[in-house]
């Protein structure tokens, strides 16, 4: 007959020895209680990405106030007509000094617009500036000088100004000219004054406003 066993059985001590971690705890590889985190890890949020279709309507309600100001600028404001100036002030200054004789155009059609006129006293003599905006959209300047002409062409047109020719327009024979970059430009010498004509503008409007002075 086996021993009778004590009802009242105290469970064993699972207190480890000194120095050595828990048995419920894992260890690590030298026996140290192997390193853990409490903090749980952050949850991961999806990303919200806008379909196309959203980012077109809010580009549209972006464009269609700018589309709508550019309108109004335009149509109201004349945001794409050129300032205009009156060239009348500097004309009559021009032929107050009676330095040389002053012609101003005549007969230019509504398209062209005066955008810029001065006259003033330089080394050698005095020039009188008008400038024009063609039709086209193109820059014109007309220039009257009494500035001798061998130093006032190389001054406007550059070295690499190189005569063209003869050509009559209103009956006075102007000589056609190379100028800088893709200008060109006629010049009318006289023993008084020098007319040159110069800009971007076609063939046809630099003659359009060389054969207008009166």
């Amino acid at each position: 007959m086996e021993p009778a066993q004590p009802a009242d059985r105290v469970p064993a001590d699972r207190t480890p020895p000194d120095g050595q971690p828990p048995a419920d705890v894992p260890a690590g590889p030298g026996g140290e209680p192997a390193a853990t985190d409490p903090t749980p890890p952050p949850a991961v949020s999806a990303k919200s990405e806008r379909s196309t279709k959203d980012m077109a309507i809010s580009l549209l309600v972006l464009l269609v106030p700018i589309a709508l100001l550019l309108a109004f600028y335009r149509g109201f404001l004349g945001g794409d007509s050129p300032t205009t100036v009156d060239p009348a002030p500097a004309i009559e200054q021009a032929r107050s000094a009676n330095v040389f004789p002053v012609s101003q155009p005549q007969g230019l059609g509504s398209g062209w617009s005066t955008v810029s006129a001065r006259y003033q006293t330089v080394e050698g003599g005095a020039n009188l500036r008008l400038g024009y905006v063609t039709p086209e959209g193109r820059g014109v300047q007309l220039l009257q000088s009494s500035v001798p002409a061998d130093r006032l062409l190389p001054a406007e047109l550059t070295s690499q100004g190189q005569p063209q020719g003869p050509t009559e327009l209103a009956g006075r024979t102007w000589q056609l000219y190379t100028a800088r970059g893709n200008q060109q430009a006629l010049v009318l010498l006289e023993p008084t004054r020098t007319v040159i004509v110069i800009g971007d503008a076609r063939d046809n409007e630099l003659r359009e406003l060389a054969g207008s002075l009166r």
